[in-house]
């Protein structure tokens, strides 16, 4: 029994308990410790949590709501608009003053294998022969501000370099073609019973016929007429020389006034007035008239694929117009190609805007071809598409070697949208002649009415090196600041998920916790 233990084995039990009770004192408190040090652990945890949870909805809520208002890409073309103009110092001036990209002018001519058999009345027969190359020269020259600032006056000077590596042969190629003075003088006296025998007469001994054979360079750059000549000595203010391009070479095509792209960027080298005057004389319509666009040398900043570009052409005589046609890339930049639609040359049957252009008023061609003769010095010149691409079937028909391809005689610009910069472009024209039988010169035989191709062009243009990586680290610069909405969403989805992590991590600590206070307190 305990009442009979001895007092030694009393005092040993009674300091047995007294050591079991400060240890469990001990440990009580150690865990109470522990409880307090987790319990702040878990509390900072917790708001490093929810931090991350809230944080990531701010960054999704900021970049949605930056990507439907478009906040980046409208500073960014903000910048480009105030860099893109006309002024002294800024990189759209030099480029506009003297372009940096090699220019060519290839000139393929159609040579006439049949002109017996067409004088007979047979369809023409030509084959094609070219290209005969140029480097094309064209600064702006004479350049003068007008209006503080906000329109600049210029000259565009061009000149042709022959590039024989670049040439089907030397400018010493014979062509064989229609005599365009000869038909020009039949033409205009066509209808002149005695000026028409005597200049019939006249052709007759000088061995003068409805064709003619020439060197290439003759045919472009001009020659000697000697029909013109003869007729000088009644018209002494007559030139006697002849050349498709005759007086083109190391000249102009007239003064410019461009606006300037300072009050509106949509008017950047917009032409304001050519020749002094701010419409033509020529067509029979004031919308046939008016002068519209740039010069098809340069392009507003900011294009839109539903944007229609207008551009005026002094080759054409008049204004046209080009439409968005497919996505491209060239060298690496992505551009947007924009080309005339059918439209714009088509007959006025199809597009009424165009009765215009028929002159005489009332007298029509086709669609695919227009009459120049009034701003060609009266020769019956037609102009149309290589090859007739996208004119009436006739016309195709007509001339036996007319093979339209698209690829090959369309007419097609390519633009950045965002600089407006030109990263490859190429302008193909026709130069026709119109052909018929006139009665008063025998010199036409039986030959059939036909519009009969000379030569046709391809000024092309390609951006050089230089100005190509200039421009690859814009488009890098935009695609970075248009994306910063898409890396602040990226971000938020990032940080979304680190924050479902931890809180699906959050419970282990606590049921750990959990599990040893009850080890403990036994």
């Amino acid at each position: 029994m305990l009442i009979f233990d001895s007092p030694r084995k009393f005092l040993c039990r009674q300091n047995k308990n007294s050591a079991h009770t400060q240890t469990v004192a001990n440990i009580s408190e150690s865990n109470n410790l522990y409880i307090s040090v987790c319990f702040s652990t878990m509390q900072l945890k917790s708001c490093c949590i929810y931090s991350t949870g809230v944080i990531s909805i701010l960054l999704l809520i900021a970049g949605i709501s930056l990507v439907l208002t478009n906040v980046f890409p409208h500073i960014l073309q903000s910048v480009v608009k105030k860099e893109v103009v006309l002024k002294n110092g800024t990189e759209a001036f030099e480029a506009w003053e003297n372009p940096p990209a090699p220019i060519y002018m290839q000139f393929y001519f159609f040579n006439l294998t049949n002109p017996l058999e067409v004088l007979d009345g047979d369809r023409p027969a030509v084959l094609e022969i070219g290209p005969y190359t140029y480097r094309e020269y064209r600064p702006m020259e004479q350049v003068d501000f007008q209006e503080n600032g906000t329109k600049v006056a210029s000259v565009n000077t061009k000149t042709y370099i022959f590039q024989r590596d670049m040439s089907r042969g030397p400018e010493s190629d014979l062509i064989r073609t229609v005599n365009i003075p000869a038909i020009t003088v039949m033409e205009q006296f066509k209808d002149n019973w005695a000026y028409a025998n005597l200049i019939s007469s006249y052709m007759k001994s000088e061995n003068e016929s409805l064709f003619t054979t020439r060197t290439v360079g003759e045919l472009l750059w001009g020659y000697e007429d000697p029909l013109l000549k003869a007729l000088k000595l009644l018209k002494p203010n007559l030139d006697d020389v002849f050349g498709l391009f005759y007086k083109t070479n190391a000249s102009n095509d007239g003064e410019y006034v461009f606006f300037t792209g300072q009050q509106n960027y949509k008017d950047f080298a917009r032409v304001d007035t050519w020749k002094g005057e701010s419409k033509l004389d020529w067509w029979t319509s004031d919308e046939c008239n008016m002068i519209n666009g740039t010069n098809g040398a340069s392009f507003h900043p900011i294009i839109t694929k539903n944007e229609t570009l207008y551009m005026f052409s002094s080759d054409l005589c008049r204004s046209l117009y080009a439409l968005y046609e497919e996505d491209v890339t060239v060298k690496g930049i992505p551009g947007y190609r924009f080309s005339p639609p059918s439209e714009v040359f088509a007959n006025h049957t199809v597009n009424p805007a165009n009765a215009g252009f028929c002159v005489p008023a009332g007298n029509c061609l086709g669609s695919g071809v227009l009459n120049v003769s009034l701003c060609k010095q009266g020769a019956p010149i037609v102009m149309s598409t290589p090859h007739f691409y996208q004119a009436d079937e006739k016309y195709v028909q007509d001339v036996f070697g007319m093979r339209p391809k698209k690829e090959q005689h369309q007419t097609a610009i390519d633009i950045n949208p965002l600089t407006g910069i030109i990263i490859q472009a190429a302008k193909r024209l026709q130069v026709n002649v119109f052909v018929e039988k006139m009665s008063y010169f025998s010199q036409t035989g039986n030959v059939r009415t036909v519009i009969l191709p000379v030569v046709y062009l391809n000024e092309s243009v390609v951006i050089d090196d230089a100005s190509a990586a200039k421009l690859r680290k814009i488009i890098v610069e935009q695609q970075v600041v248009e994306n910063i909405p898409f890396m602040l969403i990226g971000l938020a989805i990032i940080m979304g998920g680190i924050f479902m992590f931890l809180m699906c991590r959050q419970n282990v600590p606590e049921s750990t916790t959990a599990e040893r206070q009850p080890l403990l307190s036994s």
